[in-house]
Formats: structure tokens, C-alpha cells, sequence
């Protein structure tokens, strides 16, 4: 009578190749190759020969088989109902030489009896395994997520590099978890509708970021066994980066995020639903933190807009209530002389109908900033007029307010097109601003002449030059130039305008 190790031992090499055939229709799906994927397997074949007593025992040589067998299986990316049913088509496979071949020697019951509790021991042992893995590997999943969650938090500091300049950290967090030798990250563009490459890190990182921008993103996963030889279209850069296996996978849609997360590898071989729920769970940590991230930016963006909306109000009011003192403290002391003097009564009350005007300039040009800015247009009442002539009923009212102090220089007409209501604004302003931050000694030009295709007016004073600094600035409203916030003399500041 046979024993369970003779034909083990008498069909060695057929038993090895049988299970080799039958078990690498599995193999080949990932891109391992018969004798890379039937390692070690010949070897247990020998333990469980050698076994005699101790076989159904599951001890020993056997079991550090398996587990070396397990661990191999694992980095290749196989889950446990395949790796279970490798060893139960061994059984099959053995008990194949007795079953189909009545007339050779049968092994007794208790021997076949043997040989089945040693591969259901086996199966117990994957399982209890596996399931020892998946708790580390959740365990491994937390330790990664929460790494990702310090780098994220620390970056909210103001005094620590922004999320978008520690995105190569990101992803040697992702390199590490997935065991790859490159990763990349990309995002959506909306300035050119493509994806970018953000960043990337290790062997064929950049490479695989390129090829990764060329893709039509879909929610599928995509994934390479080995980019070298593929028939699918890939770059030849890729193909020389030393990046076999590749996976990728779309970031989830937040806020205007959009974009993708991709690893390499140096080996080639697929990717198990493990590996993919992973990278699913890192990207969606990615998208999480770069959402909150911008959302943060934009949150300060708008506080720092608020801020400076408030300021430029307080400025404002401030410098408006200053100014208003003095048109209403003239035509106040206008009204005080009219009551003891009246025989000045027509000179005295075109003094307080100028001083009110101007309070009202004042008021309107605080009405036409807050359209602006509320995005509305200034209303414009566009007829012919003269602005030679604007200009000089400009220059008659700035005399009588502050004094001789005007020139003029401008053709008898100039004629055309415009608001004369704006101009007259326009002329006033930058006339009033010349007297105010000019030398007080010297004369504020006011020059109008035709052009060949309108007008030209333009106001001068004399003073020190405007520094390039406070030009940049010149525009922007209730600005003034560093030497008025210091409080110095505004016409050892301000120069030509």
C-alpha cells in the first residue's frame, strides 16, 4: 500500500506542473510569470513528503513555507480566497494520482485523512493571518491618514510653509504607504481646462505625472502592469523612467478642486482591491485638505479685503470730514460777517453759495466712489462744451477761494462732446490737490489745449518728484504718499501731477 508521500515523492515534477498550469491563469492577470509565480511551491510540495508522523500537524518546515509563501503573495497583490485556493488545488491535484488511477497502489484513509486536515490547518492559518494583516494594515491606514492630517495642520500656521508648498511631503507620505518608488499628484487647471502636474516625487515621478495629464480622467481607476512593454499609447520617456506598474485613481470632486493622485512602481504587477481602496482613501485625504486649504486662502483673501475696504472707509470719512471743515467754516464765517454787515450782503453770500458748492463736490465725489465701487456706472450727461471755458470759470472759483495762486493757459474754445458736469470735477480735484501738496510759493498751471483727436488738460505744481514707490500708487483710492502718513510736509513729497 502507497503512503500520501510516495506519490508526492513519485510525482513530483507532474503535480508541480499541473498546479502550475491551472493555478497561473490567476498569475497571468497580474503580470507574473510561471516560474515567479510557482515559487516556493515545489518546495512545501517536498515538506509535506517529508512530513511522515507530523503531517495534519500544520508544524514546522510546512508552516514557515506558508508563511513566507503568504507574505510573497501579499506584495503581489493577491487576496486571500486566491491564495486559500492554491493550496486546495494542490489537494485536488495530489489526490488526482489515486482517485483517477484505480489500479495504482492507494494510500490508506488515515494518511488521505492527514493530508486534508494539513491543508485545512493551512487554510486556518492564511485566514487568521490575512485577517491579522487587514487589522495592521487599518491600523497602517490610520497611522498614514494622520500624518497626512499633521502635515495639513501645521501648514494653517502663518509662520509655516502654505498646503501648496508641501505637497511634495504629501506625496512621500503616499510613496511610503503604497510601497511605490514614485507618486504624483495633478490638478485641474481652469485657466487652460487640463490637468497640471502639482508635484511629484522618486524614480519617474515627473514622467508619470506627464503621461497621467494626457489621460481622460474617468472615476475607474487606471492601472499598467509594466509601462516598459505595454501596448497601450505611452510616453517613451515613461517607458525609460524605470516605472513598471502604475495605478492611478481621481481625486473625489470638492468645492473647484479637481484632479488625480498616481503611484509607480519598479516592479511589474497588478493591484488588489486592497491597494485600490487605499489610494482611494489617500487621495480623498489629499482632496479633503487641499479643498479646506483653498477655502482658508480664500477666507483670508476676503478678510483682507474687508479689512482694506474699512480702512479705505475710515480714511474716507477721515479725510472728508477734514475737508469739509473747510468750506463750511468759510461759509460759516461768511454768514457771522452778512449778519454784522450788511452792506456786503451780494459778496458775501456768493462766498457761502461757492463754499456750499464745494461741500458738495465733496459729498458727491464720496456718492460716485461708493457706485464705483458696488460696481455701478457714473452717470454721464455727454452735450457740447468748451472746455477752455470750463476751465477758466475753474480757476475764477479756485482764486476766490485760495487766493492768487492760478495760471491759465488755454486756447480761446476748445470745443467738443462731454460731460461738462465731470470735468469741472476732474479740473477742481487735481487743482486743489496741486495747491495742497505743492510748495506754497510757487503757481499751480492749468493747461488746456486742442489735439488732433480731442483735448488735453493737465494741472501742474512745483515740488519734489513723486517717488516711483508712491506713483505705483497714485491711482488708488484716499491714497497718500509715505511722507503724509509720516506726517512731513506734503510739498516736500509731492511734485509734478
Amino acid at each position: 500500500m502507497a503512503t500520501v508521500a510516495d506519490i508526492i515523492r513519485a510525482n513530483h515534477r507532474e503535480i508541480v506542473r499541473l498546479w502550475t498550469v491551472q493555478a497561473a491563469k490567476r498569475a497571468a492577470a497580474r503580470g507574473l510569470s510561471q516560474p515567479e509565480f510557482a515559487n516556493g511551491i515545489s518546495e512545501f510540495l517536498s515538506a509535506l513528503a517529508e512530513a511522515g508522523e507530523e503531517l495534519g500537524q500544520f508544524s514546522g518546515r510546512r508552516r514557515e513555507l506558508v508563511d513566507v509563501h503568504f507574505a510573497s503573495r501579499l506584495r503581489q497583490g493577491f487576496q486571500l480566497a486566491e491564495i486559500v485556493h492554491e493550496f486546495a488545488l494542490m489537494g485536488q491535484i495530489i489526490a488526482s494520482f489515486w482517485l483517477g488511477r484505480p489500479r495504482q497502489p492507494q494510500p490508506d484513509a488515515g494518511d488521505v485523512e492527514r493530508l486534508y486536515s494539513e491543508l485545512q490547518m493551512t487554510s486556518a492559518h492564511l485566514t487568521e493571518m490575512f485577517s491579522r494583516h487587514m487589522l495592521e494594515d487599518e491600523q497602517a491606514d490610520k497611522q498614514f491618514r494622520r500624518r497626512i492630517q499633521a502635515i495639513a495642520r501645521e501648514s494653517l500656521h502663518e509662520d509655516r510653509p502654505p498646503l501648496a508648498d508641501r505637497l511634495r511631503d504629501l506625496l512621500e507620505v503616499v510613496m511610503e504607504a503604497m510601497g511605490a518608488q514614485s507618486a504624483a499628484l495633478l490638478l485641474y487647471d481652469p485657466r487652460t481646462e487640463h490637468l497640471q502636474t502639482a508635484a511629484s516625487v522618486g524614480v519617474g515621478g515627473e514622467e508619470l505625472g506627464e503621461y497621467g495629464a494626457t489621460l481622460n480622467q474617468s472615476s475607474e481607476p487606471t492601472s499598467i502592469l509594466d509601462a516598459a512593454t505595454t501596448e497601450l499609447d505611452v510616453s517613451p520617456s515613461l517607458r525609460r523612467s524605470g516605472v513598471h506598474a502604475l495605478l492611478g485613481v481621481q481625486l473625489p470632486a470638492r468645492y473647484t478642486l479637481a484632479g488625480a493622485l498616481y503611484i509607480g512602481l519598479s516592479t511589474s504587477r497588478g493591484f488588489d482591491a486592497r491597494e485600490i481602496r487605499r489610494i482611494e482613501l489617500l487621495g480623498e485625504q489629499l482632496a479633503l485638505h487641499l479643498d479646506n486649504a483653498r477655502l482658508v486662502s480664500d477666507l483670508v483673501k476676503h478678510a483682507e479685503a474687508l479689512r482694506a475696504e474699512r480702512d479705505l472707509r475710515e480714511r474716507f470719512v477721515s479725510v472728508l470730514a477734514h475737508d469739509l471743515r473747510g468750506p463750511l467754516s468759510a461759509a460759516k464765517s461768511a454768514a457771522q460777517v452778512l449778519l454784522r454787515s450788511p452792506q456786503r450782503r451780494r459778496e458775501l453770500a456768493m462766498r457761502i453759495d461757492r463754499n456750499i458748492d464745494r461741500t458738495d463736490r465733496m459729498v458727491q465725489d464720496l456718492l460716485d466712489a461708493n457706485r464705483i465701487r458696488a460696481g455701478e456706472r457714473l452717470p454721464l450727461h455727454i452735450d457740447e462744451c468748451d472746455l477752455a471755458a470750463i476751465a477758466r470759470e475753474v480757476v475764477e472759483e479756485l482764486i476766490a477761494v485760495h487766493g492768487e495762486r492760478f495760471v491759465l493757459e488755454a486756447d480761446d474754445e476748445v470745443v467738443g462732446f462731454w460731460s461738462a458736469e465731470q470735468l469741472t470735477r476732474a479740473l477742481w480735484n487735481l487743482a486743489t490737490n496741486g495747491v495742497k501738496y505743492g510748495a506754497p510759493d510757487r503757481p499751480v498751471t492749468l493747461t488746456v489745449a486742442p489735439t488732433e483727436s480731442g483735448a488735453r488738460a493737465s494741472v501742474h505744481n512745483h515740488g519734489s518728484v513723486i517717488s516711483p514707490d508712491d506713483q505705483k500708487k497714485l491711482f488708488q483710492p484716499i491714497s497718500r504718499t509715505r511722507s503724509l502718513r509720516s506726517g512731513q510736509s506734503p510739498f516736500r513729497s509731492i511734485g509734478s501731477s
